[in-house]
């Protein structure tokens, strides 16, 4: 089974990619909440959307950790299915993301890129964790 010479390190650098973008809004998330609050909010709804927008952010946090792991433990590395899958996923999150920040997208869209572009990979991750490690399947 060869992998292509570029799956590799494209998925590397749109994980990466991805990664720098969640960072760069965990450090200027206040201007992401204003704009999920209407033009006359309290301060309790300020501190609500950015407390939701801490935890998606936390919890995407928590995904990378899923997948650096199976990336960089080799378990996954090699998987064509798996690489294309999360290339795919970070790559579309990284756009996103980037019109999530740029164009002042309200906070649920957040959720929506996070189930699609980060989630689903960490989960597939961790199916490829549990069949090489709990049921001594060779990766696929």
């Amino acid at each position: 089974m060869a992998v292509p010479s570029g799956l590799v390190p494209s998925r590397f650098l749109t994980l990466t990619a991805h990664l720098v973008i969640v960072i760069t809004i965990f450090w200027s998330r206040e201007n992401n909440v204003l704009a999920c609050l209407p033009l006359d909010y309290t301060q309790e709804q300020f501190k609500a959307a950015d407390t939701e927008l801490i935890v998606a952010l936390s919890v995407t946090l928590g995904m990378f950790v899923i997948e650096f792991a199976g990336f960089f433990s080799g378990v996954s590395m090699f998987s064509n299915s798996q690489s294309l899958l999360s290339l795919a996923a970070h790559c579309s999150a990284s756009v996103s993301l980037a019109l999530f920040v740029t164009q002042k997208w309200e906070c649920t869209s957040y959720w929506y890129i996070f189930g699609f572009c980060s989630a689903l990979p960490a989960f597939t991750e961790i199916i490829i964790f549990i069949a090489v490690f709990g049921l001594k399947q060779k990766p696929l």
